[in-house]
């Protein structure tokens, strides 16, 4: 039922942008003015950032209907439209073309590629003398580059810390090609880790500068420090450290300064994402490489067009070019994103001035946020949120992680929250987010725990949230440039609408398996949500004809959902995709129905005789397969029955086969089989709970839109016109 009122309740949440609504009732109060960017903040949001908004209300004189809350900032921020008007202006009346001609227009393209690299490199806080500008198609492009031209060496090692993004993890099979061994560590450990005499060969060293989980920030001096100790060591070789240092920027420098000139070595590498900092091109990373460090780089394995100076077909002879920008970046270079930066560049400080004004606008919305958040609590005191970091005297950007817990403190699955948000009109970030360390740190996860969860087919990404009741994953808001406090506001006011006081007990529950037309309420005196159940409808077979329990008669809830629902699929031969109606239309056709006295399900359909199969196990011809929902690869029983296929096979005319789900071979109140616990057939949720009032919405929502179209025909809508997946 929450999934109706998050969709009746869209509209409240994205009120008009301005005024916003009533913070709640806390006593905290904005930790900044509504003069961010000197009070041109809402001007800003309309003119530059149109996608926020409802377009029908933008020139209607009237205050603007926000069409969506854009909290993933982290993930991607969002481009301006002064930005996408320069861009599409210059394409038009310039030819951009291959740097590697000679023509006008080539050459023209070329000096344009050059003054990127040196505005870029402004915006950085450093200048072409002390880095050049690598162009790479994305952070993570750039991050492997860094790491194949770093001189490692066999007696090395590539040390990477716990709050390093996926691609940096990733780096440890590069260089154990090489045979240098992966070190993963804290980040408090690197002075011991990188200390003289720890080590022997030539080893690398790379760290994130803003963790994207969490949020948490690193300092960028880690380089300084290793010079300064190898500069006193009198054993120490001359020339470069025997520590490589490579940082990943990507998150951090859409929201902080990097100031890379005050730091007298400095980082070898730097890693870049123009999208993460401009919302566009997306097609564009940059690696930044210390001037002083080229000599001792290691040459590329590979090589591409435009990397040589010269070059045999026939002999094993080549020699690259002199300077370390065409040497690194094979073939044509994304010439047309490099020229969409210049427009980045120039409306990021028209629009904000300079990175240290959006660093002061971004601290403050996450504080605000933060607050907020801290402060939603359920009746009896417990917090809504639980919070992942943002303590300890840390430094943290922009990003909060959390997960979401009822009034009994147990955690709803980040899974059903973000749905929610979906349906409110509110975009965030759910999942483990590609940081396996920060996550594996906060949400108490060890390596075995993965491991085992893999083993059971879960994937990182999917919609398994909850295993015995411990999250897998959190939830992520995120804030840039643009975000503003009722941003937030429609954030918390979502939060308490459908979380405040909210209980997953099992008493409400357990309530539902009584006879259809009992009241289902929860035995809790705070809790006010009262329900009863009208009818309750099967589908034995998923995608085929729903079979509605008759009235009076009871109807047992499983752990694993309603008795028998979707416990059956049809399948394919040859194919381990269950069959959908969208596909096959005459699944519909087929209609299903359970005779609990005799335990068979009776299959019917016009012009055939009954098809009926047993329920017990031990009459059926059963051998294991594998099936795949929605990405997901779930174990399956095939029954192997010519009779059973034939018919099948006739009605739908199409060669096919009936399985059946491992659990279904288990008692209702056994434990699944081993290794199939939490996988189902039922891809979204094991219950779809829907309202007469959901379905009375749905039918104004349709008779408007048919008003508006100057369709007099009326549409009636019934709870029994909803079908889960």
């Amino acid at each position: 039922m929450a999934f109706n009122i998050a969709a009746q309740q869209s509209a409240q949440y994205l009120q008009p942008a301005t005024p916003p609504p009533t913070p709640p009732a806390s006593g905290y109060a904005l930790p900044f003015s509504a003069g961010a960017y000197e009070g041109r903040l809402d001007d800003i949001r309309r003119t530059e950032y149109p996608q926020l908004f409802d377009s029908s209300t933008l020139d209607s004189g009237v205050e603007p209907q926000l069409k969506t809350v854009f909290l993933d900032h982290a993930g991607s921020t969002i481009s301006s439209a002064s930005h996408i008007r320069a861009v599409a202006s210059e394409l038009l009346t310039q030819i951009p073309a291959n740097p590697h001609s000679r023509h006008v227009e080539s050459q023209w393209t070329q000096r344009r590629i050059d003054h990127a690299r040196d505005r870029l490199l402004e915006f950085l806080g450093t200048t072409a003398e002390q880095y050049a500008v690598v162009f790479t198609a994305n952070a993570t492009a750039a991050i492997r580059l860094a790491a194949e031209i770093t001189p490692l060496t066999s007696d090395g090692e590539f040390c990477y810390t716990r709050e390093s993004h996926t691609s940096i993890v990733g780096v440890r099979n590069l260089v154990a090609e090489r045979g240098v061994k992966p070190r993963p560590m804290e980040f408090d450990k690197i002075d011991a880790v990188v200390a003289p005499g720890c080590g022997r060969g030539t080893s690398l060293l790379a760290y994130t500068a803003q963790c994207n989980f969490s949020g948490q920030r690193f300092p960028l001096d880690v380089a300084d420090r290793i010079a300064k100790l190898y500069k006193s060591d009198e054993n120490a070789a001359v020339g470069h450290a025997p520590w490589w240092v490579l940082v990943d920027a990507a998150a951090r420098a859409a929201s902080s300064p990097l100031e890379l000139n005050k730091y007298k070595a400095g980082p070898d590498f730097v890693a870049l994402s123009m999208y993460k900092i401009f919302g566009a091109p997306t097609g564009l990373g940059a690696l930044l490489i210390r001037r002083s460090s080229v000599p001792y780089l290691c040459p590329k394995g590979y090589f591409g067009g435009g990397t040589v100076a010269g070059l045999a077909f026939d002999r094993q002879w080549q020699v690259y070019r002199s300077d370390i920008e065409s040497r690194l970046e094979d073939g044509t270079l994304n010439f047309q994103d490099i020229l969409s930066l210049h427009h980045a560049l120039d409306a990021h400080s028209r629009i904000y001035g300079s990175i240290h004004s959006v660093a002061s606008h971004t601290q403050s919305i996450v504080r605000y946020a933060l607050q907020a958040m801290r402060e939603l609590r359920h009746r009896n005191g417990l917090p809504v949120c639980e919070i992942y970091g943002h303590r300890d005297n840390a430094q943290f950007g922009p990003t909060i992680a959390f997960n979401v817990k009822d009034r009994g403190a147990r955690h709803i699955g980040y899974a059903e929250v973000d749905r929610l948000a979906t349906m409110a009109g509110i975009s965030l970030r759910s999942g483990r987010f590609c940081n396996p360390g920060a996550a594996q740190k906060w949400l108490q996860l060890s390596a075995s725990e993965l491991m085992q969860h893999s083993s059971l087919g879960f994937v990182c990404g999917d919609d398994h949230d909850l295993i015995d009741g411990k999250p897998v994953g959190a939830l992520r808001v995120s804030f840039g440039a643009m975000s503003n406090e009722h941003d937030i506001d429609v954030l918390i006011a979502f939060l308490r609408q459908q979380f405040c006081d909210y209980s997953l007990a099992k008493d409400a529950v357990a309530e539902l398996s009584k006879s259809p037309g009992h009241a289902a309420q929860s035995s809790s005196s705070d809790n006010s949500i009262q329900a009863r159940v009208e009818r309750v409808v099967i589908y034995p077979v998923k995608s085929c004809h729903g079979w509605t329990v008759p009235p009076n008669m009871s109807w047992r809830i499983t752990r694993h959902g309603l008795r028998y629902d979707r416990s059956f699929v049809i399948m394919r031969e040859n194919s381990t995709v269950p069959m959908q109606q969208k596909q096959y239309p005459k699944m519909a056709l087929i209609r299903p129905r359970i005779d609990e006295q005799k335990s068979i399900l009776v299959l019917e359909a016009q012009g055939y005789s009954p098809l009926e199969i047993s329920l017990r196990p031990k009459d059926l011809r059963l051998e294991a397969t594998e099936s795949q929902i929605c990405g997901d690869r779930i174990q399956a029983v095939r029954v192997r029955s010519d009779h059973i296929s034939s018919w099948l096979s006739s009605v739908l005319s199409v060669s096919c086969y009936l399985a059946c789900e491992p659990r279904l071979l288990a008692s209702d109140t056994a434990e699944s089989p081993d290794g199939f616990a939490g996988k189902s057939f039922a891809n979204e949720a094991q219950i779809l709970v829907v309202t007469h009032e959901s379905a009375r919405q749905v039918e104004k929502w349709v008779a408007e839109d048919s008003a508006s179209s100057a369709n007099t025909q009326t549409t009636r809508i019934s709870p029994m016109q909803y079908r889960p997946n």
